[in-house]
């Protein structure tokens, strides 16, 4: 099985629909779009909007920031970190996360 961290978006969304009981048709239906979008998702053939991420948070109850992180979107707030602190920013991330 995939470490958590190494799963993409897709990956995750088709996880959440799967343990949640719902066919790709039945999400696509409760969130108005058309299932091969979703397909397209889960396959990693598309990346989603800012708006859908928080329609699938808000569907599944799972933190948007890490959606977004997941399908390769980071936050405004924190682009404005780096943009304003980069050597901070970078030697804190180091520190904190490098093994």
């Amino acid at each position: 099985m995939k470490k958590e961290i190494d799963k993409s978006f897709g990956l995750l969304l088709k996880e959440l629909r799967k343990e949640k009981g719902l066919s790709i048709k039945k999400l696509g239906s409760q969130l108005d779009i058309n299932y091969s979008y979703i397909s397209k998702l889960e396959n990693n053939h598309t990346t989603p909007s800012e708006d859908f991420i928080k329609k699938i948070a808000a569907i599944f109850d799972y933190d948007k920031e890490e959606l977004m992180l997941r399908a390769g979107k980071i936050p405004d707030d924190i682009i404005e970190i780096l943009r304003s602190n980069p050597k901070e920013a970078v030697k804190f991330l180091r520190q904190k996360f490098e093994s």
